[in-house]
């Protein structure tokens, strides 16, 4: 069954949808779309160091992106406002990426694929690493839910419910860094802010909870990877964007529909 690369594709990219659609409902519900974005070009850093080391690609990506939003959290509020220092760092850490692999001789970068993704492209290994990552992110969102929810609510009642918020932030950003790891070959350093972001918006105008936003932003976040892909087989067009271009045509119908009451 496995055997088919357009099957290998569709499983790596409905397992990112379904981790990083109910994860960006967060993002969107603490405003955190440049935190996202960020995290995703420092990804490229990483990338580039575990070439250079010879080290897996998922490691380097997501120890340099949770590096990145762990220093982001602990310098927000000194001197700087949180956007700035995530403009500084963000597009730093993505052109000091593209630079040092620019160095790295002995072997040819497709710096496309890493930019835009590769989804084609997965291998069985490629499969196996994305999904563990996805199921490992499935599995924390599940079980912080509630501690999340609330100390994105508000943090003092976080507090006063025995909830330390500032370690639910850590548990999200670590989230945000293995889904960011995962992506990279489904649709690229560039887009998958995209893929979080998106179909929670999406899903917003359908809502009645916020369960029910994270529930039918995964349905979303699956249809888009599934029709995104099928359309780049049927046109011709890179699969990555062509998945972020679906999900912007649902959001596009979607936020013209009355909110549930």
């Amino acid at each position: 069954m496995l055997d088919d690369f357009m099957i290998r594709a569709t499983l790596a990219g409905v397992g990112v949808a379904l981790a990083a659609a109910p994860l960006g409902c967060f993002v969107v519900w603490r405003r955190m779309a440049y935190f996202g974005d960020a995290t995703a070009h420092a990804a490229m850093l990483g990338v580039a160091i575990a070439l250079a080391l010879e080290l897996s690609i998922f490691v380097g990506a997501m120890s340099i992106a949770l590096l990145m939003a762990v220093t982001v959290s602990f310098l927000a509020g000194k001197n700087y406002a949180m956007d700035t220092l995530l403009g500084v760092l963000a597009h730093s850490a993505l052109a000091f990426g593209l630079v040092a692999a620019s160095f790295l001789t002995g072997m040819r970068i497709d710096l496309m694929a890493y930019l835009f993704g590769d989804l084609l492209a997965v291998s069985h290994s490629d499969l196996a690493v994305i999904w563990l990552g996805v199921l490992a992110v499935i599995v924390m969102t599940v079980w912080r839910w509630s501690p999340l929810l609330i100390s994105t609510l508000n943090a003092e009642l976080a507090y006063a419910s025995g909830i330390n918020p500032k370690r639910e932030q850590l548990f999200l950003t670590v989230s945000l860094a293995i889904t960011v790891a995962v992506a990279i070959k489904v649709v690229g350093i560039l887009l998958i802010a995209a893929l979080l972001i998106i179909p929670a918006a999406a899903a917003r105008n359908l809502a009645w909870s916020p369960s029910s936003m994270a529930l039918i932003a995964a349905v979303i976040g699956a249809f888009s990877a599934s029709a995104g892909l099928g359309g780049a087989y049927l046109l011709d067009t890179p699969a990555g964007p062509s998945i972020v271009c679906v999900a912007a045509l649902i959001f596009a119908v979607l936020i013209t529909v009355k909110r549930p009451t």
